[in-house]
Formats: structure tokens, sequence, C-alpha cells
């Protein structure tokens, strides 16, 4: 079957490109520090060795699945490999849900959906390998326009659920509906959404400075005294303490919006998260 030929070169090609960004990545240390193995190897450079040591794992069965996919030893791995991925991931969402799950050590953000997705593909993807009868390359030769379309497929769905996909069309989009449909904001004098707030505070320079330590999406908001408030939480790696969980908290104009205020006055708070120990502002600026 094609479906069982040709899943070695597509979780070989996965698996090929998020080992080599753990394994040779410059931001596996940093990424390795937002996520779970944290707290459990209690270093952040355990978990940046652990994070790089899956690196190698994945880009050796890759190796096998790319080189010798009609083998049933890198198939049996593939599936092995992705149901660690689904075990790992689900500990993390029930013990840290905040954690990266620093899958492809590119990007960084809350577990989803789309983790749990790519570690099944890989899960299924391996075991269909393991039943591969034909190598991926002569399937293609014999077969090459219903083999390319497969693989163009199967390709499109692992963009779409690969970190960071968004920019790649989610963006464009939005951009698209605004110049159609005009802007959401409510006319002068109504409440500003909060969506607004989160958009305007993402262009300003307080968020460009906090961006290092930042690790979520906006967890909370309220206003006072025509402030609004935005929390988020972030990780903080002090060289003397380790990693420190923390909450970052931003407070800006509750009127204020791109169209009225593109450089808005941003106050920043950063807060132990364990301690409740507010932080000096000069701890977000990047290692």
């Amino acid at each position: 079957m094609i479906f069982l030929d040709l899943a070695p070169l597509v979780v070989g090609a996965l698996l090929a490109l998020t080992g080599a960004a753990k394994l040779f990545g410059r931001r596996t240390a940093q990424l390795a520090a937002n996520t779970v193995l944290v707290r459990v190897l209690n270093d952040g450079r355990r978990a940046t060795l652990a994070l790089r040591t899956v690196g190698g794992a994945e880009l050796v069965v890759a190796a096998g699945l790319l080189a010798a996919p009609t083998t049933v030893v890198p198939g049996v791995a593939a599936a092995l490999l992705g149901a660690g991925f689904t075990g790992y991931l689900g500990y993390a969402k029930a013990t840290a849900p905040e954690s990266s799950c620093g899958c492809s050590a590119r990007s960084e953000g809350p577990i989803g959906a789309a983790a749990f997705a790519r570690a099944g593909l890989v899960l299924a993807g391996g075991t269909a390998g393991a039943g591969a009868d034909t190598a991926w390359w002569s399937r293609l030769a014999d077969r090459p326009a219903m083999s390319g379309a497969f693989v163009l497929v199967a390709g499109a769905v692992l963009v779409t659920l690969s970190v960071g996909a968004d920019r790649l069309w989610l963006l464009p989009l939005r951009t698209l509906r605004l110049r159609v449909f005009g802007s959401p904001l409510p006319a002068s004098g109504e409440r500003v959404p909060v969506a607004a707030s989160v958009e305007l505070l993402e262009h300003s320079l307080a968020w460009q400075a906090a961006a290092p330590i930042v690790r979520s999406a906006l967890l909370d908001s309220w206003d006072d005294e025509g402030w609004r408030v935005l929390r988020f939480t972030g990780v903080y790696a002090d060289a003397s303490r380790g990693p420190r969980p923390v909450n970052v908290l931003f407070a800006l104009d509750r009127d204020a919006t791109l169209d009225t205020a593109s450089r808005p006055a941003v106050r920043v708070s950063v807060i132990d998260d364990h301690t409740e120990e507010i932080l000096p502002i000069h701890l977000m600026a990047p290692a």
C-alpha cells in the first residue's frame, strides 16, 4: 500500500527536522527552561541535555526510516518515540499546563492539540512504516502521481500542525478580513475589547523587552483606575537560582488602541510565582 510504503519518508523527514532543531538549535537551552523537564530533573542544564539527547535519538531513527524503510526496526523505533512523546505531553499537560512542549525547539508556548496531533502522527506513521514492503523511492518511481499527491498532502498537514504555522496562513487571512470588513474596534466612548489591548501591547517596546521571559498567552485581565492590567506567565533563568517561574503584568491605558496610541505608555511588573517577590525590571533584558 502507498500509505505504508511512504510513511517512512514522511515520518523520517519530520523526525529529521525536529531532531536537528533540538540537537543543534541555538535556543534549545532557552526553550528547555520552560519545559516540564526542568521540574522533573530539577536542573536547567540536565533538561537541555535531555532535550538534545531526544533530538539525537530522533535523527538516528530518521536515518533508519529514510535509508532502510523496509526493515522493521526503524518503524518500531519511530512508533515507540511517538508513544513516548504522547505520554510525555500528557504528563506535562497534567502537571504543568503552562509549560512548553519543546517539540520542535524552535518556538515555545503552552502545549496544545497540535502537539498531541504531531505525536500521534509519529506513532501512527511509525506503526505503518514497520509494515512497509517497498522502499519509498521505488514507490515514488512506480506510482509518481499518486505518491506525489500523498506526500504533498502529508506535508501540508505537518506544516499546518507545526508551531508558528499561523504566520504562513492565519495572519494573512486576518489581514484580509480587516481590509474587507474593517476594524472590529468599537466607536469612541465604548469599552475597548481586551483583544485590542493585547494587540496594542504586542506592538509596544515594553512587550519587546519582556518577550525573552514571557511563556504564555494572555491568562487574565482586569481594569483598575483607568488602567487595563494583562497577566502572562513566564520563566526567568536566574544565574544563581536557576529558572524562576514568574507572573508578568502589563498595565496600559484601557481606552487606548493602535489607532489612538501607536506608542503606548506601559507599566511592567515581574513577580516571582512562588515568593511573590517583585523582580527588578532589568531582569527582562535578554541574556
